[in-house]
């Protein structure tokens, strides 16, 4: 029997419930608009309730930017929290805690009715997308708009379950994956930009694997990508490793798998996290097809550092420094320059491995990419100089990189002292360069 997908079952729904339907859709009308998710929220048949989100969501996905503000801050005022209600039932609760018929009374005044609404919208055929974009573009428009952070919130509280890692599809990207996914492939790359059909063809080559995230309400839409690289040793610059063509006489069975881009696709389902189940997943998935790989690493970007360097020349300059660094440091054509920036080759490698190591804030790195790895257990093994070249690279951590080492027999206790007491792990290397030792 042909397989029969959830959309289509749902667009038949929705045709099927048009007929119960009591009047046309009315466009842009935005009462009439919020009017049409009251009725939703209300007792309704499943096709009739399909039918209604339906119209809602392709209504809404019509609005201007301003009209979509606007419509969202009329339903925070129709859909949100019963303040009275939920200090009733607190109240209730607080005198006979022992009662279930209390907690559950407290449970149901706590959600507010806009969960409900957005339960109800994801009915639609395609509404899981268009709540995911809901979110990405109140993200985008919080810092005006105050008063929808509980809005906000309740989006990503759903979000959060939907996309559950239980949820979730792990996939190998390869030449053979579907055209329309590796567009979204050269679309999507936030660290080191894919420059074309060429550019994909070699990052998806024998020499390399690239895996991601799907959600079946999203089946063409990854959520996050890996692009390993296996090599021999530890990659120490990007451009070479993101050029260089595979090597068939080389004869040596690659030992290390570097994960060097980690890219986040849907801005919508922002603070979400799929990057520690994905490196955990790619790293068994590929031990298991090369049983020879050994060692899991990351070639990863510190986007903080030349902000951070900036700053700290100005306010709190590192001891291990001497006034002729200082000096240097403070001259303005090192930035770009690269016979300026050897010059400081050893300060600079210094500054960023204590950047890295002892730099925090409220005990946690300063660094977001830092965080994430340490986080997931890695260590810092090694700082690189000249690894990025690019002049991204270049603005964010005068070109270095860092390899975080995901060492299986470290994990576990890693995280757990990063998480428990901030400590951060690193190589003695590291160490020596961040206490200002060569």
């Amino acid at each position: 029997m042909a397989r029969v997908s959830v959309s289509q079952m749902l667009n038949a729904l929705v045709d099927l419930g048009r007929q119960y339907l009591d009047r046309p859709a009315p466009g842009r009308d935005m009462d009439a608009l919020v009017a049409r998710c009251r009725e939703l929220v209300s007792a309704h048949g499943e096709a009739s309730g399909t039918a209604l989100a339906s119209g809602i969501v392709n209504d809404y996905a019509a609005l201007g930017d301003d009209e979509r503000i606007e419509v969202l801050r009329r339903l925070d005022r129709a859909f949100g929290p019963d303040r009275k209600a939920i200090a009733a039932a607190a109240a209730a609760f607080t005198a006979a805690p022992e009662d279930d018929a209390a907690y559950v009374k407290l449970a149901s005044a706590i959600e507010a009715p806009r969960q409900e609404l957005f339960r109800r919208l994801n009915m639609a055929p395609g509404g899981t997308a268009e709540i995911v974009k809901m979110r990405e573009f109140l993200l985008s428009r919080l810092k005006d708009n105050p008063e929808l952070r509980g809005f906000e919130r309740d989006l990503r509280h759903l979000l959060a379950s939907w996309f559950n890692r239980g949820f979730l599809q792990f996939e190998r990207i390869d030449w053979r994956t579907p055209a329309v996914v590796l567009e979204k492939l050269i679309e999507y790359e936030a660290v080191h930009e894919i420059r074309g059909w060429d550019d994909l063809r070699r990052r998806l080559a024998e020499d390399r694997r690239c895996f991601a995230f799907f959600h079946p309400a999203l089946p063409d839409e990854p959520l996050i990508f890996v692009e390993v690289a296996l090599t021999n040793g530890l990659a120490g610059q990007v451009q070479k490793l993101l050029e260089a063509d595979p090597d068939p006489a080389a004869g040596r069975k690659p030992d290390t798998a570097i994960f060097y881009s980690i890219s986040n696709c849907q801005e919508g389902l922002a603070g979400i996290s799929f990057g520690n189940f994905l490196i955990k997943q790619v790293a068994d998935a590929v031990q298991t097809e090369l049983p020879h790989i050994k060692r899991f690493a990351t070639l990863s970007p510190i986007p903080g550092f030349r902000r951070w360097l900036d700053e700290s020349l100005v306010s709190d300059t590192p001891a291990f420094l001497s006034e002729g660094d200082i000096d240097l440091l403070n001259r303005s054509d090192w930035r770009n320059n690269d016979i300026a920036r050897q010059q400081l080759r050893q300060v600079l490698l210094r500054l960023c491995a204590h950047y890295l190591v002892n730099v925090k804030q409220r005990g946690r790195p300063v660094d977001p990419v830092a965080r994430f790895h340490l986080g997931n257990g890695a260590s810092v093994e090694r700082v690189n100089w000249a690894a990025d070249l690019s002049r991204k690279g270049i603005e964010q951590s005068a070109a270095m990189m860092v390899n975080y080492l995901y060492d299986s027999e470290q994990i576990v206790s890693n995280h757990e002292a990063f998480v428990r007491d901030g400590e951060i792990v690193a190589s003695q290397a590291v160490v020596r360069l961040a206490a200002g030792r060569d």
